[in-house]
């Protein structure tokens, strides 16, 4: 009996440790995202153009959350947002999990 309790543990500290990474990941392309047009990165370029996609597609639909009219200030509040939300999800998630095992 202790065995499956012990490789359910592991099994739980692996899914935790899996799903900490994915959000982190998640939360640095954002982030990425933000530093890259703050610093006026060639959108042209293929990297800019990633990460820009990216985070088109994980920004919770929160792209146009605040519309200021400076488009640098408009990304950094927009995916800033969603950056702030996935790290606290992350962080909730990974916690209920761990806590489960």
């Amino acid at each position: 009996m202790s065995t499956v309790g012990t490789t359910a543990r592991r099994g739980a500290g692996l899914l935790a440790t899996v799903l900490n990474v994915i959000g982190i990941v998640i939360v640095l392309i954002l982030v990425l995202h933000i530093v890259l047009t703050l610093l006026d990165a060639n959108p042209a370029n293929g990297l800019t153009g990633f990460f820009a996609e990216w985070a088109a597609a994980l920004n919770l639909g929160l792209g146009n959350l605040f519309t200021p009219a400076n488009p640098k200030i408009s990304v950094t509040m927009n995916y800033g947002v969603a950056a702030i939300i996935w790290l606290a999800v992350t962080t909730i998630v990974v916690r209920l999990v761990r806590r489960i095992s």
